[in-house]
């Protein structure tokens, strides 16, 4: 056998084991409960408390829905209090948990101290991570986002400042043993036109929550970035739930699923699809002036616009 077909034997070995591996991780996200298996107590053995933020809606309100109804109690922050009493209500009378409110505007950069306070003295095992917000509901080019300086400083405080500044900073240094999840976007697995400062906030939130697990898994913190695509929430405009679209309640239920399949997670087996096809597809084509036509005008008439 000479080099050339030493090499060729080589590559095509390396092939072979490259996608063996990638159907293999396929299998296993397939059946999460047999692969990734959780014990009844597997929250409330760390702890007795956790921590949503964007509590009030959509993804942040079935965390904690879901949690409580696992076991712990809940604190929910966000900046509506009528919502978040209202919330707090119906988790209560559903699960029988406590349920704290916290006030928290993440746009600003003054509610930490305010947020510390109320924190104190309570055993987290849990924190999710979940407010965030678009720069403008209606996808648009970066220029073109209506009120630009301000819009900037509040996509950064929200999306990146409140993870880092408080949320992590302070509730990590008092881990001994927990959970942390942080939820990014499906949109920052490529470069996003119309989405752009969005899909780049998220991908700090990813490459921030993978470090962090590599730095801190010895301490039996587990830290995961959770991407998902269409979830039908505020944010999205509630469009239609169905096969790739999912339903606030029904993507947290699966996403807790795969808590121990790694550093990062789509949170569900037709969003882990979409992410692999939307990798797939060449950059020219997701970033040609005929696809972000095509998106806005998709968009404007799922939220009705």
């Amino acid at each position: 056998m000479d080099l050339i077909e030493l090499f060729f034997v080589c590559l095509g070995a390396a092939v072979v084991v490259f996608y063996g591996v990638k159907m293999v991780c396929f299998a296993k996200m397939l059946y999460p409960r047999v692969c990734f298996p959780q014990p009844d107590s597997f929250f409330t053995s760390m702890g007795e408390w956790a921590v949503v933020t964007g509590g009030s809606d959509g993804i942040g309100k079935a965390y904690a829905f879901e949690l409580a109804g696992r076991g712990l109690n809940v604190v929910i922050l966000s900046r509506t209090k009528d919502k978040l009493d209202r919330v707090a209500l119906e988790i209560g009378e559903t699960t029988g948990q406590k349920v704290k409110v916290i006030v928290a505007d993440f746009t600003e950069d003054d509610m930490y101290e305010h947020i510390e306070e109320n924190l104190k003295g309570l055993n987290i095992s849990v924190l999710v991570n979940n407010v965030g917000i678009l720069p403008s509901h209606i996808p648009c080019k970066f220029l073109q986002t209506k009120d630009l300086e301000q819009r900037i400083t509040k996509v950064i405080n929200c999306n990146v400042k409140a993870l880092v500044k408080f949320m992590l900073k302070r509730i990590l240094w008092d881990f001994g043993k927990g959970v942390i999840v942080n939820i990014s976007s499906g949109v920052a697995s490529v470069p996003s036109p119309m989405y752009t400062m969005y899909c780049a906030s998220k991908v700090f939130v990813e490459r921030f929550s993978q470090g962090l697990q590599a730095e801190y898994k010895a301490k039996r913190i587990m830290i995961q970035a959770v991407a998902p695509f269409g979830v039908s929430t505020p944010m999205t405009g509630y469009q239609k739930s169905n096969m790739v679209t999912l339903t606030a309640e029904d993507f947290v239920r699966t996403s807790l699923e795969y808590l121990q399949a790694g550093d990062k997670t789509y949170g569900s087996i037709c969003h882990t699809v979409l992410g692999w096809m939307v990798q797939a597809v060449p950059q020219q084509i997701l970033h040609s002036e005929t696809m972000q036509d095509s998106l806005l005008e998709y968009v404007k008439k799922r939220v009705g616009t």
